[in-house]
């Protein structure tokens, strides 16, 4: 592959991941978790900029660890990640749902003692 090809595709990856870094800071989470999750993200994004510069490491850890190829590895990170993400997302929408459930409970209630209050 010629260099040029190499640079071209190492700078897309390379701002890919700074408006990915972006997006993911903007939070309106509570200080403690936007605390830890900029630390994971600052982690995230330097590992990812190694790996995008220097694609070997991936290949060198990954036969450190027994897998046979980077791309591999890779492929079982992101696997793996990718459940992660979804269990957690599950476990926002359940509690998502909880509240939902609650604040519509908590309204047809609130609507009923106001139409006997009115009827009275």
């Amino acid at each position: 592959m010629d260099p040029t090809e190499q640079l071209v595709i190492k700078v897309l990856l390379l701002v890919g991941v700074g408006v990915a870094t972006v997006l993911l800071t903007r939070s309106s989470a509570g200080a403690r978790h936007q605390a830890i999750r900029r630390a994971g993200l600052v982690l995230f994004v330097i590992v990812t900029v190694a790996i995008i510069i220097q694609p070997s490491l991936v290949s060198g850890i990954a036969r450190a660890v027994g897998v046979g190829r980077g791309t591999d590895l890779l492929l079982y990170v992101l696997a793996v990640a990718f459940v992660w993400f979804l269990a957690a997302y599950y476990g926002r929408m359940r509690a998502m749902n909880r509240q939902i459930t609650a604040l519509t409970r908590a309204l047809a209630l609130t609507q009923a003692q106001l139409r006997r209050e009115d009827s009275a």
